[in-house]
């Protein structure tokens, strides 16, 4: 993990339940036991339904820590659906001009994302409550000596790919679809991964975009896990789903190491990236 002092935690998307507060208060013990002051963002724990609060205090949140130079890093420890109404309310200019970094996964593709076509910010793929999910200490390790952006990987189509990469979770990254927050494609290197969804919801969101010509744009596809698919099939009918809608001569990676697993590894969105 790169040398970092003050960070912050924030929940972007649907509100924590309280029920969490016991790996939240242990995720802070482990950070401010390896040296860094942590604060807690006041939007953490549902309120009336399932947010932290409006989405104007939830941007309001991100962007303190943004406008802070004594923070380092941000951490959003959230996932769910609704991470996209802060969008409109985000100061882009000095997100831009900051030199904070934002962590997140899942629904929080949608913000980093918008970060990266905004202003061409990297922010990093992963959730860091994987610290105290990961029971066996690996995660730890892995974070704080700065281990968790090597993953292995495999093609499964082509030999060789190079890009900006952008994407993430399949689902929240197609919410931003016809929107200004989607990322310009073209000759980036598409990153997709999904939690949930069987064979009918991966053809439908593979068939936008491809209807979108996001398939044609690319320079490469990187496959993380499908959750709930792989755990009733292989690799190879995966790839049978994806080359319906893919050019025989794009190439295709596949890596196991990131995505929703406690033990995923990090991804930078917004980093050039070289396979092959």
């Amino acid at each position: 993990m790169e040398s970092m002092n003050k960070v912050g935690l924030v929940c972007c998307s649907n509100g924590q339940k309280l029920e969490y507060k016991g790996d939240i208060d242990k995720l802070v013990g482990v950070l401010e036991d390896n040296g860094h002051e942590v604060i807690v963002g006041e939007y953490i724990y549902e309120r009336d339904g399932i947010s932290s609060g409006k989405p104007e205090e939830r941007a309001c949140q991100l962007m303190g820590y943004f406008s802070d130079e004594n923070v380092a890093e941000i951490f959003d420890i959230s996932g769910g659906d609704i991470a996209n109404e802060i969008l409109p309310y985000l100061d882009y200019d000095k997100i831009r001009e900051s030199n904070v970094r934002l962590w997140g996964y899942s629904d929080l593709t949608t913000v980093i994302n918008a970060l990266y076509s905004m202003t061409g910010k990297e922010s990093v793929l992963y959730q860091v409550k994987n610290l105290v999910w990961d029971n066996s200490g690996l995660q730890i390790r892995r974070f704080f000596d700065n281990d968790i952006y090597e993953f292995d990987y495999c093609f499964c189509q082509g030999k060789a790919m190079n890009g900006v990469v952008v994407g993430g979770n399949i689902r929240c990254l197609l919410k931003l679809a016809g929107t200004k927050y989607f990322p310009d494609m073209n000759e980036k290197i598409l990153f997709l991964e999904a939690l949930s969804g069987g064979e009918p919801q991966l053809r439908t969101y593979f068939a936008q975009l491809y209807a979108m010509g996001v398939l044609e744009a690319v320079n490469g596809i990187l496959l993380g896990t499908f959750t709930e698919y792989q755990k009733e099939n292989d690799v190879d009918a995966l790839m049978d789903i994806v080359k319906d809608y893919v050019d025989v001569r794009m190439p295709i990676v596949k890596t196991e190491e990131i995505g929703h697993g406690k033990l995923s590894k990090a991804l930078i969105i917004g980093k050039e990236y070289s396979f092959g």
